[in-house]
């Protein structure tokens, strides 16, 4: 009889132990599935207020589910402030925003494959999931800007597959070449660039300045009022009055080989141009190139092979 209780005892026990072990092991089951998933981009900008018309872009262009895959990614993010400027500012509307049919290739433009934190982002060119490169500058103060006209004004917001940048505007790929800018420019309500169009016709530089993403050129073109001071100055009536040789001079030394944004210009400092031998000078606690005023309101207009900075004076080298 006693070695029957303590045989029934030794069962107890042992199924005790049992149910306790697997009492366990279902907890920890249970907190493993309880354990929340990591927000990826599409995630953190759902639950950002900053982002509403973003994520709403995202989803329309049904780019929600490319942007939730593995990365890593960086996404440089227009908030809402920043589209609601790129619509006022493009005579546009939510809805036909919203209905573009290149939506897609907007929102994906703002996108990079891997992951590119703060402290890695360098001046320069950069390839975004569309192919087509954006521009990245670093002003004097340390600022980061992009294609001239937009500004990082937030970095580092981390995603289970990748990086978050904030932008204060929406960055579009160029379409037009320096050229064809400034010929559209000329048929304006408020022509400009006729003179310089006329100029680089005459020195037959048209194709020179007609390139794309693979040209990097920096163009300081003058106004029309600019090329009518030198009309006056040289006792000319126009372009085809002015030697060929020197107009040509005149206009290389108007052309610096690299694409440099505002952003991009430090003082004091001497760049090379397409002239032979002949740099120009930048003063920017002036905002001029050697003896021309830079136009504030039209700095930065940036084309497929460069940007085009507007300047008062023709440069005479």
């Amino acid at each position: 009889m006693k070695n029957l209780n303590q045989n029934v005892w030794r069962l107890l026990s042992l199924s005790l132990a049992l149910m306790v072990t697997v009492s366990f092991t279902s907890c920890d089951d249970d907190d493993d599935d309880m354990v929340p998933e990591a927000d990826d981009i599409v995630d953190v900008l759902e639950k950002d207020s900053n982002f509403t018309i973003l994520s709403t872009a995202i989803d329309v262009a049904d780019l929600d589910g490319a942007l939730s895959g593995t990365g890593p990614f960086t996404l440089f993010a227009p908030t809402n402030s920043a589209f609601g400027d790129f619509i006022s500012e493009n005579n546009l509307t939510s809805e036909a925003l919203l209905g573009n049919s290149d939506l897609a290739d907007i929102l994906s433009y703002h996108a990079v494959s891997g992951q590119v934190m703060a402290a890695d982002v360098s001046a320069g060119s950069v390839t975004s999931l569309t192919g087509d490169p954006f521009f990245v500058s670093i002003d004097p103060d340390g600022g980061v800007w992009i294609n001239g006209n937009t500004q990082v004004t937030a970095t580092d917001k981390m995603a289970s597959n990748g990086v978050i940048h904030t932008l204060d505007y929406v960055i579009t790929a160029p379409t037009m070449s320096i050229a064809e800018i400034a010929v559209e420019n000329t048929t304006a309500s408020d022509p400009e660039f006729t003179q310089l169009v006329a100029a680089l016709t005459r020195a037959e530089l048209v194709e020179a300045v007609s390139g794309g993403f693979e040209d990097n050129l920096t163009v300081f073109a003058p106004t029309d009022a600019a090329f009518e001071a030198l009309y006056d100055a040289l006792g000319v009536n126009g372009v085809n009055d002015i030697d060929l040789d020197l107009l040509t001079n005149v206009l290389l030394y108007h052309v610096v080989p690299t694409r440099a944004f505002s952003q991009d210009l430090r003082d004091e400092a001497s760049l090379p141009t397409l002239l032979e031998d002949e740099n120009l000078t930048v003063d920017l606690p002036g905002l001029m190139i050697n003896e021309s005023n830079l136009v504030p309101s039209m700095l930065n207009i940036h084309a497929t092979n460069g940007v085009i900075h507007v300047i008062d004076q023709v440069l005479v080298p």
